[in-house]
């Protein structure tokens, strides 16, 4: 009776075993979430199938590098090396058909996210086509070059050749989403998204125009706000607060301008020797009055408007919750220091 028991038994814990293994399976093979963010995602060639899930596991796409695997060996794709647009919505067989399918083979697709500088999109570009980063700064600093966009845009002047500058185009790369074909030049890569903020930019070019701050001077405050802020609101806010400085001759006294000034990412420490800094970026600096000698990122179109149209207030300060991001707005400075102490 009991090997009868036992024969019954042990098949029926065996099926519900592999019925609970088939739905793990099917399950871990489902979207990550309905995102439809898209995210630029680069198999370069030589990678391994595993060092792939791996990367499609940190980049947040897949949720079990198991079942992926799994998936991979038992319907035997190949992953092809190029740029694929991916978006977090898409099932683990859709994306693995897009990295075996799906990919250009003539061309790249580079998304360059706003808020971030030059010299990150330059190791962007460097990655995805192959040429060394120092060849795209000879580009970018290319005294014939820059006076050709000075020709050939309007919202470009002068001021990218002044010597101060760190990076004559620094906040000039418009950040979006771009397709390029394998063979484009250093030059083709950065006229393409020159071309596409002329574009974003031409429903403002009168307001631009009537402004008495050059554009330089306009995408410099908008790099500001984009680093300072997170929204919409807030930014208007605090490109009211640097007008308003401005306009009394105050310091700006922002940190993000320090932090660019010394070349620092916005994760690691300012110093007191940065702070006090003599840099022409510097506005944390007692001596430094006006604006940055340009962009210290790439800003958001949203950035940008909020630049060209300021919040109606009269916000002096402004402090910035070091844990949730919230910036307290305030005209009076001793309201000032106590949010310092609050929030610092």
């Amino acid at each position: 009776m009991k090997k009868k028991k036992l024969l019954i038994i042990i098949p029926a814990v065996l099926l519900v075993i592999i019925l609970c293994g088939i739905i793990w399976y099917l399950t871990a093979l489902t979207k990550v979430s309905k995102s439809t963010k898209e995210v630029t995602f680069v198999v370069e060639s030589g990678t391994s199938t595993k060092t792939v899930i791996d990367n499609l596991a940190a980049a947040g796409l897949i949720k079990s590098r198991w079942a992926t695997y799994i998936y991979v060996k038992l319907h035997k794709n190949t992953i092809q090396a190029s740029t694929f647009i991916l978006k977090p919505n898409m099932s683990t067989k859709e994306i693995i058909n897009e990295l075996s399918y799906g990919g250009s083979a003539d061309t790249y697709r580079i998304t360059f996210i706003e808020g971030m500088r030059l010299s990150e999109y330059v190791t962007q570009i460097a990655k995805t086509f192959g040429f060394k980063e120092e060849d795209i700064y000879n580009t970018l600093k290319d005294p014939s070059f820059l006076q050709n966009l000075i020709t050939d845009y309007w919202f470009i002047d002068e001021s990218i050749l002044d010597e101060d500058l760190y990076f004559p185009l620094e906040g000039y790369i418009y950040p979006d989403t771009y397709e390029f074909y394998k063979n484009a030049t250093i030059t083709d890569v950065i006229t393409k998204t020159l071309n596409q903020f002329a574009n974003k930019l031409s429903n403002f070019k009168t307001q631009i125009e009537e402004s008495k701050y050059s554009f330089h001077d306009i995408l410099t405050m908008a790099s500001i706000a984009e680093k300072e802020a997170i929204n919409s609101v807030d930014r208007s806010q605090v490109a009211q607060v640097i007008y308003t400085r401005l306009n009394q001759n105050m310091a700006l006294g922002m940190d993000v301008t320090s932090y660019y000034g010394v070349q620092k990412d916005l994760k690691q420490t300012l110093t007191k020797a940065d702070v006090e800094a003599t840099n022409p970026y510097n506005t944390r600096n007692e001596n430094f009055k006006g604006l940055p000698v340009g962009p210290i990122c790439s800003p958001s179109l949203d950035s940008i408007i909020a630049v060209l149209n300021p919040a109606d207030t009269n916000y002096v300060y402004f402090f910035a919750d070091v844990k949730t991001g919230e910036i307290h707005f305030t005209a009076d400075y001793n309201e000032f220091l106590t949010f310092k102490e609050i929030y610092g």
